[in-house]
Formats: C-alpha cells, sequence, structure tokens
C-alpha cells in the first residue's frame, strides 16, 4: 500500500484549497488579477478629475451650438402642442424663422469641425440637424392642411349665416336682389377706435394719445345709457339707444354685446324679426366671443316665433355642435323639444 504521506498533507473533505501545502517538487504560481475596466465611458461634465474634467476653449463654439439646439428643440416641441390662439400666419412666420436658425446652425457646425473632448461626432449632430428639419417640414406641413380646414369651415359658416339672412330678407319684404356675397364670418380687421370729433385732426402720436381717453368715455357713457334704460324695463328706449350707439361706433370693442341687447330689447317687445337680425349680427360679428353661443341660441329662439322651424332646428342643432357644454346647452335641448326638433 503507497505511503500517502503525513495526516496533515491531506485537507479535510470540504475544505479550503489554502490548507494544502504546496506539492514537493512544484512551484506555487499565482496568476495576476485581471484589471478591472471602469464603467465611465464618455464625457463626465460633473466629474473632478479625469480626461474630460475640464471644457478648453475650443469647446465652447460647439457648446454654445448644443446650448442653440436644444433651445431649438424646445421651440419645437412648444410648437406641437400649443394650445394658444395664434393666428396660423403667425405660427407659418414663426416655423420659416426656426427653419432659417436651424440652418445657421447647421453652417456654424461645418465650420467648427471635429472638437476633441465631445462624445458626439460632427456627423451626428448633422443627423440630427436632419431630423429636426424632417420634423419642422412636418409640423409646416401640418399647419398648412389646419389653414385649409379652418378657411372651408370659415366659408361653410359663413355660407349659413348667408342663407339665414337671406331668409330674413325674405320674411322681412326686403329686396333678396341687394344681397351680396355673406361677409367672412368674424369680419376683418377693424380700426376699434370711435371717430375722431368733427374738426379735430389725428397729427401727431400726443394729439391721438390726448383724444383717445375721452372718446373712450364717451362711447362707454352711451353705451352705460342704453344699458340703464334697458334694466330700468324702458325696452323700446334701450333698442333706439343701442341702435344709435352701434350707427355712431361701428365696429367697436362693445358692438357684439350692443348687438346682442338690442336683440333682447326687441325680444321683450315681441319684434322678433328685428330681433334675429340684431342676434345674427351679434353672432357674426364675433364668432368667437363670450355671447357666441347665446347669440346663436337666440337666434334659433328667434326663428322659431318667426314660423321658421325648420332654419330654428338647424340652428339650434348648431349651438351643440359649435359650443358643445355651454351655459344655454340646457335651454338649446328644452327650445328643440318644443319645436319637435329631430334628434
Amino acid at each position: 500500500m503507497a505511503d500517502r504521506g503525513p495526516p496533515y498533507a491531506r485537507a479535510p473533505r470540504g475544505g479550503p484549497r489554502s490548507a494544502l501545502p504546496a506539492p514537493v517538487g512544484r512551484t506555487s504560481v499565482r496568476l495576476p488579477r485581471r484589471p478591472r475596466r471602469s464603467r465611465s465611458r464618455g464625457f463626465r461634465p460633473g466629474g473632478a478629475s479625469g480626461k474630460f474634467a475640464r471644457v478648453s476653449r475650443s469647446d465652447v463654439p460647439m457648446l454654445a451650438f448644443w446650448r442653440s439646439a436644444g433651445a431649438a428643440c424646445a421651440f419645437l416641441i412648444l410648437v406641437a402642442g400649443a394650445a394658444r390662439a395664434e393666428n396660423v400666419a403667425d405660427v407659418q412666420a414663426e416655423l420659416s424663422k426656426l427653419n432659417s436658425q436651424i440652418g445657421q446652425l447647421r453652417e456654424e457646425l461645418v465650420k467648427t469641425g471635429p472638437v476633441q473632448g465631445l462624445p458626439v461626432a460632427p456627423a451626428t449632430a448633422l443627423t440630427r440637424l436632419d431630423q429636426l428639419e424632417a420634423e419642422l417640414r412636418r409640423l409646416t406641413n401640418r399647419y398648412d392642411i389646419l389653414a385649409n380646414d379652418i378657411r372651408r369651415i370659415v366659408e361653410d359658416a359663413s355660407n349659413r349665416v348667408g342663407d339665414i339672412e337671406f331668409r330674413l330678407t325674405e320674411i322681412e319684404g326686403g329686396d333678396t336682389a341687394m344681397l351680396g356675397q355673406p361677409a367672412p364670418l368674424g369680419g376683418g380687421l377693424s380700426d376699434s377706435r370711435p371717430p375722431l370729433p368733427r374738426g379735430a385732426t389725428a397729427t401727431g402720436t400726443e394729439a391721438a394719445g390726448a383724444a383717445t381717453p375721452q372718446l373712450a368715455m364717451t362711447e362707454k357713457g352711451d353705451f352705460d345709457a342704453a344699458v340703464a334704460a334697458q334694466e330700468g324695463g324702458d325696452n323700446a328706449r334701450a333698442a333706439a339707444l343701442f341702435e344709435t350707439f352701434l350707427a355712431t361706433y361701428p365696429g367697436g370693442p362693445l358692438s357684439s354685446e350692443a348687438q346682442f341687447r338690442r336683440g333682447e330689447a326687441l325680444s321683450a317687445g315681441s319684434d322678433w324679426r328685428g330681433a334675429a337680425r340684431s342676434y345674427l349680427d351679434a353672432f357674426s360679428g364675433a364668432p368667437e366671443g363670450p355671447l357666441a353661443a347665446k347669440s346663436l341660441y337666440r337666434l334659433g329662439v328667434s326663428l322659431g316665433r318667426l314660423g321658421q322651424t325648420e332654419e330654428a332646428c338647424l340652428t339650434l342643432a348648431e349651438v351643440g355642435s359649435r359650443y358643445p357644454g355651454s351655459e344655454v346647452t340646457s335651454d338649446v335641448a328644452t327650445e328643440q323639444r318644443a319645436l319637435s326638433c329631430p334628434s
């Protein structure tokens, strides 16, 4: 039986290998440990040391570019999710300006060339610019589509208002041949300032600035006088005062409310023809104003009182379509049931 050596040379079962002494005639070799790779890859601007801890002067143009590109991205996000009431032409102008700025950034990036110390290559930055330009083109096309949709909606609504005006002219016994093309819904831009007094001249900024407060006070005073007559129960006088007010201050900031109040005064005297005309003018003059839904509703009521049931039902249905959840929703439903409008 071969000698297995002294007992201390045998390691206990399950014991650590380090308990075994080095065999006789062999040398113990310890292999060097593999160096641990650092997990930090790329640029760490907040590091206290390292290759990229400090930014050289040559990095400044590139960093400025990235700040500008970030601002451009932020503007694109704002444009994409904007819910502001801006004119479509203004939005298109902003998109054109942004397109020009992106082109300038592209030229600046090409001029600066590669910069040491930045992890993103110029080619990658140019690719990102291409993506921004593609997104800009998509947004521009989207706004063009929206502009066309808005134009069609305005034309359709203007035609409907023209049809109602045609019917009202027939009811009043007027000459329908004198009616021209209906004006665009909402009208155009107009000077909201009241006319100058006779003999006054608007020469110089100081003269205009001095005359405006007095004229505005006069306009407000005339409006308040008509409102006071209406609240006092003198609807006939109130209707006459509102009519004079509208003739004196056409296109003013209070015109829509004056038209609506005139319609209320006329309807109180059962003058449904005049009331319908006033409600129509109040709505068409400010289709997005605070009294638009109520004006359209009262127009439908007036048409119903005039026996124009079909037109009244169409007008009332338009209230729910244009202004869902408005304050007159329940009143519209009540009037539709009273007129037996189709659901």
